[in-house]
């Protein structure tokens, strides 16, 4: 008899090393996606990201990161999209003080 259990999957992690060699697997040695997802054990979708990421930055580092990392433009994308945020409504509450502020009560 086999019990199911309720523990999470761990998922797989792949090192940066690893995904280059996966991609170079399709773009220099001439297999095709299919051939090198079967061959590596990972699936088609993950292997055209690893392509697409690298295609796109040119630059293993900059397409993994790594672990919960992000690469350096997206992390200055999310700064900058967090202080804009955080400007805008110190902008409205002082808006807000100075309408209050212009109009004393009698």
């Amino acid at each position: 008899m086999t019990t199911i259990s309720n523990k999470p999957i761990p998922r797989k992690t792949y090192t940066a090393e690893f995904k280059v060699d996966a991609v170079k697997l399709i773009t220099e040695r001439g297999y095709t996606v299919i051939q090198a997802a079967k061959s590596l054990g990972v699936g088609k979708a993950t292997l055209h990201q690893w392509k697409n990421q690298l295609c796109l930055t040119g630059d293993a580092k900059m397409a993994f990161p790594g672990k919960g990392r992000m690469n350096p433009v997206d992390e200055q994308l999310r700064k900058l999209e967090k202080e804009n945020r955080d400007l805008r409504i110190e902008k409205e509450i002082l808006k807000k003080a100075m309408a209050y502020f212009a109009n004393p009560k009698k």
